[in-house]
C-alpha cells in the first residue's frame, strides 16, 4: 500500500513538473514572438486570447441560476466587452456570481489602456535591452559608465535607464489609484448605510462593488456589478463625485496627470531620469508622455467639451423625466458625471432612451472623439506600440496608411453589415430596431463607451405578453451575427490607434 502511495505519488510529482516546464516553455516562446511580432499583432493576440481566457473562466464557475445559464457567446461577449473596457452587455450582471464578477474585474483591469500600455513599455525596454546585447543589470549600475564607449550607446542606456523608471511610476499609479479609489468607495458604502443598503438588498458585497466598480471606472470600461449601473445611486452625489476622478485618471487626464506624478518624484527623490523624461518626453517613446504645452491644451480641451455637455445637458433636460425627484444639486452633479462618461467611460445615472435626440447625437460625437482630441493637435513621435517614430516609417508602408480605408468609413461597414443581419427585426420591430439606434451602439461600441439606448417592450407596435424587459444594452436583443460583429468592433475600437492616419487617398476634395 505504501509503495503504490509512493508511486502515485512520484507519477504526480513528474506529471506537475512536466506541466510546469511545458508551461514556462509556452511562456518563453510566446515572449519571444511577441517581442518580434508587429505591434498590431500583438495587441489582437493579447485581446484575443485573454477574451476566449475569460470565457473559460465565466463557464467553469458556477452559475447563480442553474435553470437559466447565459449562453456561451453571451459569455464570449461579456468577456470581449470587459477585456476591451467597453461594457456593452448581452447578460444581466446582477446574473453573475460573486466569483464571476471578479474574474470580469481582473479582466477589466489587464484590458486597460494603463496596464497594456505599462506592458508594452516593458516589451520596448526588453526589446531595445536585447538588439543592443545590454543585459538588465548594466541599466541599474552606475559604474559601468565606462562601458559606453560611443555617444549613442550612452544615450540609449539613458533611455532604458528611464523606460525602467517610468515602468515603476505607471505601475505605482495604476496601484495607488485603484486602492485608494476602492477605500474611498467603501467607506463612502459603510458610512452612508442608505447607499450600502441598496447593494445588501441584492446581494451584492460592498468589497465587491467596491473594487469591481473602481477598477472599471479607471480601466473606462463602465460595467456595475448592479443591472441599474450608477442610477441606482443618481441622488448619492458625493458618491459620484468620488468616481469622476477615477475615470479621468484613466483615460483622458492620463497624461497630465502621469506627468504631475513624474515632477512631485522628481521634486521629492532628486532623480535624474525624472528630470530627463519631463524634459525629453518623446526620447522615452512612451505615447501617454505628452510635453507640459501638450498636457495643458488636453486639459483644457477635456474641461470644455465637459462643460459644453453638462450646460447642453442641463438646458434640455432640466425639467424632464429623466431627472425628476432630484434637487438642484443632483441634477447638476448627475449632468457632469454624465457628461465624462460620454468620453469612453459608458456609466449612467439615467435612462438613455428617455433623453431627447439632440442630446444623444451630442454624446454619440463624444464617444467617437479619440481621448486625447485637443484644442491644439498633440504630436508624438512614439505611435506605436513598440515605440518606433513615424519618422522611421518606411514610404511603402506610408502608402499602404494611404489606401486602407478611414476610421469613419469602417464604421459605415460595420453599421451596414449589422443593418443585414438585423434586417427581420428592423422590418417587424422598427421602433427599437432603428438604424439611429444601431449607429449609436455600434459607435459607443467603437469608442469602447458602453453607452446604450436599450431595447423596451413598450416600444413593440404589437404588445407582446412574453416581452420581458432587461438591463442588458440593445446588443442583448440581437443576432448572434449581430453579436459577433459588435465583438469585432469592440476588438477594432481597442485597436484603432494603429489607423489613425489611414484613409487619406480617399479624403474627398
Amino acid at each position: 500500500m505504501m509503495q503504490k502511495f509512493q508511486i502515485r505519488k512520484k507519477f504526480t510529482f513528474l506529471k506537475f513538473s512536466s506541466y510546469v516546464k511545458f508551461l514556462l516553455g509556452y511562456m518563453k516562446c510566446s515572449f519571444c514572438f511577441f517581442l518580434q511580432s508587429s505591434p498590431f499583432c500583438t495587441r489582437l493576440i493579447y485581446f484575443i486570447s485573454l477574451s476566449f481566457a475569460g470565457l473559460f473562466a465565466l463557464k467553469t464557475l458556477k452559475p447563480k441560476d442553474l435553470t437559466n445559464k447565459p449562453k456561451d457567446l453571451d459569455l464570449f461577449f461579456m468577456s470581449a466587452s470587459a477585456v476591451t473596457v467597453s461594457s456593452m452587455s448581452t447578460v444581466e450582471m446582477e446574473s453573475f456570481t460573486d466569483a464571476q464578477s471578479w474574474v470580469l474585474t481582473f479582466l477589466m483591469l489587464i484590458g486597460g489602456e494603463v496596464f497594456t500600455s505599462m506592458l508594452g513599455l516593458q516589451f520596448m525596454k526588453v526589446k531595445l535591452c536585447r538588439e543592443n546585447s545590454i543585459d538588465g543589470r548594466f541599466i541599474s549600475n552606475e559604474s559601468d559608465v565606462e562601458f559606453a564607449i560611443s555617444e549613442d550607446i550612452i544615450d540609449k542606456k539613458r533611455t532604458i535607464k528611464c523606460m525602467s523608471c517610468l515602468v515603476h511610476v505607471v505601475l505605482g499609479y495604476l496601484t495607488v489609484v485603484n486602492v485608494a479609489g476602492s477605500v474611498s468607495v467603501l467607506i463612502y458604502l459603510t458610512v452612508v448605510k442608505q447607499a450600502g443598503n441598496l447593494l445588501k438588498a441584492k446581494g451584492i458585497k460592498l468589497s465587491t462593488f467596491s473594487v469591481f466598480t473602481t477598477v472599471s471606472s479607471f480601466g473606462n470600461c463602465g460595467f456595475t456589478p448592479a443591472n441599474e449601473n450608477m442610477a441606482l445611486f443618481s441622488t448619492n452625489s458625493l458618491l459620484l463625485l468620488i468616481i469622476i476622478p477615477q475615470i479621468l485618471a484613466g483615460n483622458t487626464l492620463y497624461p497630465p496627470l502621469l506627468s504631475f506624478s513624474i515632477w512631485v518624484l522628481k521634486k521629492f527623490t532628486r532623480k535624474e531620469e525624472y528630470g530627463y523624461i519631463l524634459q525629453h518626453p518623446h526620447d522615452v517613446r512612451y505615447k501617454h508622455l505628452f510635453s507640459s504645452e501638450a498636457c495643458v491644451y488636453l486639459s483644457m480641451t477635456v474641461l470644455g467639451f465637459i462643460l459644453v455637455q453638462t450646460i447642453v445637458f442641463c438646458g434640455l433636460e432640466w425639467d424632464s423625466e429623466v431627472l425628476m425627484g432630484m434637487n438642484w444639486y443632483q441634477k447638476i452633479v448627475g449632468s457632469i458625471f454624465l457628461s465624462v462618461n460620454s468620453r469612453h467611460a459608458g456609466e449612467s445615472v439615467v435612462d438613455l432612451s428617455k433623453l431627447s435626440s439632440a442630446v444623444l447625437v451630442l454624446f454619440a460625437v463624444m464617444m467617437y472623439l479619440p481621448p486625447y482630441t485637443s484644442y491644439v493637435p498633440i504630436t508624438n513621435n512614439a505611435e506605436t506600440f513598440s515605440g518606433e517614430s513615424s519618422k522611421g516609417t518606411k514610404n511603402k508602408d506610408r502608402k499602404m496608411e494611404n489606401l486602407i480605408f478611414s476610421q469613419l468609413t469602417y464604421l459605415v461597414i460595420f453599421v451596414l453589415l449589422i443593418c443585414l443581419t438585423e434586417r427581420e427585426s428592423m422590418r417587424t420591430d422598427p421602433l427599437n430596431f432603428n438604424v439611429f439606434n444601431i449607429v449609436f451602439e455600434v459607435i459607443s461600441a467603437y469608442g469602447n463607451v458602453g453607452f446604450s439606448i436599450g431595447y423596451s417592450c413598450k416600444r413593440l407596435l404589437k404588445l407582446d405578453q412574453n416581452c420581458i424587459d432587461a438591463s442588458y444594452g440593445f446588443v442583448g436583443k440581437w443576432s448572434p451575427k449581430g453579436k459577433l460583429l459588435l465583438i469585432i468592433v469592440m476588438i477594432f475600437g481597442r485597436l484603432k490607434k494603429f489607423n489613425m492616419q489611414g484613409g487619406k487617398a480617399w479624403k474627398l476634395s
